[in-house]
C-alpha cells in the first residue's frame, strides 16, 4: 500500500468499540472515511462519521432503516462526495485520483442495477473490463479470459447468450456479481446484494460471495439487513445508528443481546449457531 494513514487520520477512523477476536485489528485499513459529513441537499444523514475497511476482510454494514450504510457505502464508492471530512483509498484522498484510477482499484454494485434492454448475459459481464481500456488499449485475450473467468466463478457460463430481461431475479444478481469480478478490482463493494430475492437465492448469493472472498487476496464489503445472515458470512461487522458508528468488530464480539436491543430495539437471546458457530439472534417472545 502506498501513502500510509497520518497517525492524525488513524485516529480518525478507529472508533472500534470491540476488539476484533481474531486478530482483524492488526491488519491494515484499506479504505476509510475520516469524519466524513454526508447530506443529500440540506438534509444531513451523518456528521462527523469515521469508519474503515481492512484490507482483506469481508465487512458487512448493518444498522436499521435509514441510519445511513447506503449513504456511507456511496461515500466509500465515490459516488458521493463528503460536504467535509474525506474518504481515504490506499491512505490517500480518494478525490485526489482519477475515475478510472479508482475503478481499477474499486468496484461498487449499486441497490438497484438496471441493465440496457436486450443486452446478453456477455455483454454485460464485459462491461466490467471497460476501467481497463482506453484509446490505446482496446478489447484483448485478456479481457476475454477475466469475463470467463467471472462467468465461471459465478455459475453463469451457460447463461452467457441469454437476454439479462428474461433471467430470474437469483440469476440476475449473479451476472450483476460477475460483472464486478471482470472488473478485476481488489475492493467489492456491494450495497444490499440480497434485496428482492427470496430466502433460499440470498444464501446462495451469500455462500458464494464468501467462497469467492475466501478464494482470492480481495477485500469485500456489502450492506445487509439481516443480522444473522451479517454474522454467519463476514469476518468484521460496522453497526451502525442514526448516522454513527456504534460499534466495529469480528460478529462474535460484536453481536450482544444487549447491542441488538440498544440500536435495533429488539429484545433478544444470541446463541451460537449449531451449523457454524456463528451468533444467532433469536428474537424474545413479545
Amino acid at each position: 500500500m502506498t501513502n500510509a494513514l497520518t497517525e492524525h487520520d488513524r485516529e480518525i477512523v478507529e472508533p472500534d468499540r470491540a476488539v476484533p477476536a481474531d486478530g482483524a485489528a492488526r491488519r491494515a485499513p484499506v479504505l476509510a472515511a475520516a469524519s466524513v459529513t454526508l447530506r443529500y441537499d440540506q438534509r444531513v444523514v451523518a456528521e462527523g462519521l469515521s469508519a474503515e475497511i481492512l484490507e482483506g476482510s469481508f465487512t458487512v454494514i448493518v444498522g436499521p432503516n435509514a441510519c445511513g450504510k447506503s449513504t456511507l457505502l456511496r461515500a466509500l464508492g465515490r459516488v458521493m462526495r463528503p460536504a467535509s471530512g474525506a474518504v481515504l483509498l490506499d491512505g490517500a484522498d480518494i478525490r485526489s485520483r482519477s475515475a478510472k484510477d479508482v475503478s481499477r482499484r474499486l468496484g461498487l454494485l449499486p441497490q438497484t442495477s438496471i441493465a440496457p434492454d436486450g443486452i446478453t448475459v456477455a455483454d454485460l459481464v464485459a462491461r466490467g473490463r471497460h476501467p481497463h481500456q482506453g484509446i490505446f488499449r482496446q478489447w484483448s485475450p485478456a479481457d476475454q479470459r477475466a469475463v470467463a473467468r467471472a462467468l465461471a466463478a459465478t455459475g453463469t457460463a451457460d447463461l452467457a447468450g441469454n437476454p439479462v430481461d428474461e433471467l430470474s431475479g437469483g440469476q440476475r444478481q449473479r451476472v450483476w456479481v460477475a460483472m464486478a469480478l471482470a472488473q478485476e478490482t481488489p475492493l467489492l463493494l456491494l450495497d444490499e446484494p440480497t434485496t428482492f430475492l427470496d430466502i433460499a437465492h440470498q444464501y446462495e448469493l451469500l455462500g458464494l460471495l464468501r467462497r469467492l472472498h475466501g478464494e482470492g487476496d480481495r477485500t469485500f464489503v456489502a450492506v445487509l439487513h439481516d443480522l444473522n445472515q451479517a454474522a454467519r458470512y463476514a469476518d468484521r461487522l460496522i453497526v451502525m445508528s442514526a448516522g454513527r458508528v456504534v460499534v466495529t468488530g469480528d460478529p462474535g464480539s460484536v453481536l450482544t443481546s444487549d447491542l441488538v436491543e440498544e440500536v435495533f430495539g429488539l429484545p433478544c437471546t444470541i446463541i451460537p449457531d449449531p451449523h457454524t458457530g456463528s451468533p444467532l439472534v433469536i428474537p424474545r417472545p413479545s
